[in-house]
This record gives structure tokens, sequence and C-alpha cells, in this order.
């Protein structure tokens, strides 16, 4: 049994096989499409063969759990992921702003040091 399902507008029209069922799609990606319906048919896959069921729609129900487990655990690891970003971006902020700071004041002494010693020639020039 061929279903039709329109996705986002698409144009390209698709054929994709999931789980011993033809499925007839629009895309703007078809490759992308294919991406997907071939990890949901092999998620279905897994699940069957590790399962007791051969009722289809549970089989999907399933898969489609084990598909939203997987998301959720890498949504959670991607926020963990940005949380340690920003504060190694914040840890290099403030070393840089130090790093700024120390840079200036070893700069200033050195121009103050520069401004209060005479120069050689200068003195060359009150000697004689």
């Amino acid at each position: 049994m061929a279903e039709t399902l329109e996705i986002r507008r698409a144009s390209t029209s698709i054929s994709v096989d999931i789980y011993d069922q033809t499925y007839n799609l629009r895309a703007h990606d078809p490759e992308y499409i294919q991406k997907l319906a071939t990890t949901v048919d092999t998620k279905m896959r897994a699940v069957s063969a590790n399962g007791n069921t051969v009722d289809s729609l549970r089989v999907a129900v399933l898969a489609a759990l084990n598909i939203a487990d997987e998301l959720i655990r890498l949504q959670e690891h991607c926020r963990l992921l940005r949380g340690t970003m920003s504060e190694t971006q914040t840890v290099l902020r403030t070393r840089a702003a130090s790093l700024s700071g120390l840079l200036d004041s070893v700069l200033d002494e050195e121009r103050r040091h520069r401004d209060t010693v005479t120069p050689v020639s200068s003195l060359a020039n009150q000697l004689h």
C-alpha cells in the first residue's frame, strides 16, 4: 500500500521503502529523505529483531521511542557542550583582559623608564 506525504511543500517526488511499505513522498532534498527513511527502516528492523512482536504499528511506535530517546540524549549533550563552550569563552575573555592589562602596565613602565633615562648623546654634550 503506497501512501503520499507532502513534506514542506516540496517539489521532487521520491519513493522510499520503510519496513516493507512503499511511501511516495515529495521533498526538496530526496537524498536526505532517503537517508531518513533508511534510518527509520533500520531502527524498525532492529526493534523487530529484538522483540516478540510482528505488529508493524507496535514496531513503528517502539522505533519512534528509540529515535526520540536518541534525539533527547543528543539535545542534552549539545546543551552541555554549549554550556562548556560558554564557560570556556568566559575564561578566555577574562584571561585576555588580564593579559592585556599586564601588557599595558609593562608598556607604561617601559615608557616611564625611557622618559626618565637621559640619552647618552645628551650626557656627552653636557661633558663638552
